[in-house]
């Protein structure tokens, strides 16, 4: 469902509503019938979006398919959109999805070279080839420079050296190019050059400033990396009121580092917080009912000592048979301590 989502959005711009009357689509339909390829690419459009006809997915992509067989690019990219996302009534099929991409790349259709740079990226309808995959990602990133998203792919291709020789420099200008114009990913990613010293002179406060940037945004990434900054006093005063804001707002943002921290901060008591066995049940909680090893073990632990939650040892036993089961060792020797067979 949310790739089907993210796909009407991707294509939405092609399916705006177009300014025609009852005549007009009459017409339309005449100039299609007649073989023009552009009337077949509009005729289409107002299949799929049910603008003066009754919407007809399948009446769309027919006359999709007519005009992409005329070259109308625009036909050839959603056509290639619908084989790859099996959208519209048509099978998945990725090699021909990679085929009329292909053909509205070779005209310099943004949108099709990326999504023919990720086919060849992820080996999708064709042998995986990472420096055909960044051949087409930098045709997009020369054409329209202000593409914060293809600038960022392609400083990761630079940072993992993948189709290009590795080089740390090249994925920071890539980086920094993305970051100016917003993107958060790519303000987190320079953030952590500056932040490890990579193509970049080590600079804790810079990496700081982008780390920030990319947490406003809600990026879960940035926010506990400048839930560290904060708990190490790097790059700026050290505050654990901070750093616990920053890792509460990253989990609660999906993301895993911070989740295991604070439950371990909470637990232990460390970084300058308070223990806190509730608090501490609750993060291990979440972490554990994603299926992490220790955390189960941990919540475990909980039940069974009364940390946090009345002790109840038949909750203890079943997350430590859930963290035994992940071949957790700790949670084998505790159980078998307990004389639960598992």
């Amino acid at each position: 469902m949310m790739l089907y989502a993210k796909l009407l959005v991707a294509i939405a711009g092609l399916l705006m509503p177009l300014s025609l009357s009852a005549q007009n689509i009459n017409e339309l339909k005449a100039q299609a019938e007649r073989g023009v390829a552009e009337a077949q690419y509009k005729l289409g459009r107002c299949y799929a979006s049910g603008q003066g006809v009754t919407k007809d997915y399948a009446e769309a992509v027919k006359w999709f398919r007519k005009a992409a067989e005329r070259g109308v690019a625009e036909a050839q990219y959603l056509l290639g959109r619908c084989y790859e996302s099996g959208l519209w009534g048509v099978t998945k099929d990725y090699t021909e999805a990679v085929k009329w991409f292909r053909k509205a790349a070779e005209q310099g259709f943004a949108e099709a070279q990326y999504d023919l740079g990720y086919c060849y990226y992820n080996g999708r309808g064709v042998t995986r080839d990472y420096a055909e995959a960044v051949r087409w990602f930098r045709k997009v990133a020369e054409d329209d420079p202000a593409d914060a998203k293809m600038q960022n792919v392609l400083g990761l291709c630079y940072l993992t050296g993948k189709g290009v020789t590795r080089n740390y420099a090249e994925a920071v200008k890539f980086f920094h190019k993305a970051a100016e114009l917003g993107l958060a990913e790519a303000q987190y990613r320079l953030g952590s050059c500056y932040y490890s010293g990579s193509g970049v002179i080590k600079d804790y406060v810079e990496a700081v400033r982008w780390y920030r940037k990319a947490a406003e945004q809600g990026y879960a990434s940035a926010q506990h990396a400048l839930g560290v900054c904060y708990c190490e006093g790097l790059g700026l005063t050290k505050n654990s009121v901070e750093a616990l804001k920053w890792w509460q707002k990253a989990a609660e943002n999906g993301s895993w580092k911070a989740l295991s921290l604070l439950a371990s901060c909470y637990y232990e008591g460390k970084y300058g917080i308070a223990k806190n066995y509730t608090e501490a049940v609750k993060w291990f909680r979440k972490y554990a009912e994603q299926g992490d090893a220790k955390s189960q073990y941990m919540l475990g632990q909980c039940y069974e000592k009364g940390q946090g939650v009345t002790p109840n040892r038949d909750e203890a036993i079943t997350w430590y048979r859930k963290a035994a089961e992940q071949n957790y060792t700790d949670a084998k020797l505790r159980l078998n301590d307990m004389g639960v067979v598992w």
